[in-house]
């Protein structure tokens, strides 16, 4: 691992941020939550939120996809999605749902300059909960020209977090 230049857990925990949190609405799959934590620690954002029925955890499924990220990457559990987005609101965080909704703003064209946001990811099938969309600052979605206009929740978080980074490492 030495010569990968990998950080130990603690270091990692202690680094330099992007103040970005991810907000996850009811996600059921377990793999889906570790593929979040693996993905937050890839670009170094600030911590998950993990909403609902959303799995915690420990959990050994969670773990698996995680390969470890749980250990570097800070994250708590709301019993709501709009107790989180609260939360993110009152820590100085814009709120966005990564939702495709009739006025949602193309993902390329958010020109992210590195203040805080909060992204929240909807359940794998009903999306972002109604709510929640109301109260957000915007809608953001990723540009899609296939016929089913979907993408899984994990894919969807590692290119919405890749486009915020290409856009900071731009500047």
């Amino acid at each position: 691992m030495d010569e990968l230049q990998r950080m130990p857990a603690s270091e990692a925990r202690a680094a330099s941020k992007f103040p970005v949190i991810l907000i996850l609405d009811d996600i059921r799959s377990m793999h889906n939550v570790g593929a979040a934590f693996r993905t937050a620690d890839a670009f170094g954002i600030e911590e998950i939120f993990l909403c609902g029925y959303t799995p915690v955890p420990p959990h050994r499924d969670i773990r698996k996809t995680a390969l470890g990220a749980t250990e570097t990457v800070k994250w708590r559990h709301f019993g709501t999605t709009m107790a989180a987005a609260d939360t993110a609101r009152d820590m100085g965080y814009k709120v966005y749902a990564v939702e495709q909704t009739h006025n949602s703003l193309p993902l390329q064209a958010l020109n992210w300059t590195n203040e805080p946001v909060a992204l929240v990811f909807g359940n794998e099938v009903a999306g972002v909960q109604e709510g929640v969309l109301t109260k957000a600052d915007a809608s953001i979605e990723i540009p899609q020209w296939g016929a089913k206009h979907s993408l899984n929740v994990s894919v969807c978080m590692g290119v919405v977090l890749w486009e915020l980074a290409r856009q900071t490492l731009q500047k």
